[in-house]
């Protein structure tokens, strides 16, 4: 038998060896890296050191799981769900660190999924399933790259966002705001607002849906001559 066919040999096999657990561990981590590289080029903080330490802890935790019983117990197949079902609980917590909500916006919901997927992944190189490990890796790319695309293409003009106006009155209703904000097409989701008698100002925050290509200048000109305007701004869901 070859070299060649000796490695091959081992990297398929059933029992937990050495130059096969080196091959799951280091394929692994290449196809957790491959998901981290993409999420660290859209700015969150896991990147590609996270999920490779992901999937390889969740392959890991599969050889430890399938090992032990074949070891010390004389079990060829071992027994798969002991250690690895507690990968699932361990990688809900790291995929709520992922997740940051801050006033009412929440945010890396995506990335939470991903680390999910990555451990999945990770367990299931470690069960031997190289083809599926890697089509599923490539799945993964397609909807965060491809499909976000789409995405933003389906539901452009559908961006939330903030419109923050400070008013020297103090107003009692806001449908002439509702009136500017029809004729340019933007949807009022919600709206906050907070009165200050003492100076006689009115601070309102109103969240919207608006397309991309809005003509902002246009927009807040028309909403200074509703009522004595002091100032007005524009800001995501995270900095409301």
């Amino acid at each position: 038998m070859t070299l060649f066919g000796e490695i091959y040999d081992s990297v398929n096999s059933i029992e937990v060896n050495t130059v096969g657990s080196i091959y799951k561990l280091v394929l692994s981590m290449l196809l957790g890296a491959v998901v981290g590289y993409e999420r660290k080029l859209k700015g969150q903080q896991a990147g590609v050191r996270t999920f490779s330490l992901i999937a390889m802890g969740a392959t890991l935790a599969m050889l430890l799981s399938i090992y032990v019983p074949q070891v010390y117990m004389g079990l060829k197949n071992g027994d798969p769900g002991r250690i690895a079902a507690q990968v699932i609980t361990g990688i809900g917590f790291l995929g709520a660190g992922a997740i940051i909500q801050m006033k009412g916006s929440v945010r890396g919901l995506t990335t939470a999924a991903g680390i999910w997927m990555v451990a999945i992944i990770g367990m299931a190189v470690g069960l031997g399933m190289y083809w599926l490990s890697v089509v599923a890796c490539a799945l993964i790319l397609f909807i965060l790259v491809q499909l976000e695309r789409i995405e933003k293409r389906v539901s452009r003009g559908s961006e939330s966002r903030i419109i923050r106006i400070r008013t020297s009155v103090i107003l009692h209703d806001i449908d002439g705001y509702r009136r500017v904000l029809a004729a340019h097409r933007i949807v009022l989701s919600n709206f906050f607002v907070d009165y200050d008698y003492e100076n006689c100002e009115t601070r309102l925050n109103l969240v919207v849906l608006m397309r991309d290509n809005t003509d902002y200048i246009e927009l807040f000109a028309e909403f200074e001559k509703l009522h004595p305007t002091k100032a007005i701004s524009l800001a995501n869901q995270l900095s409301i």
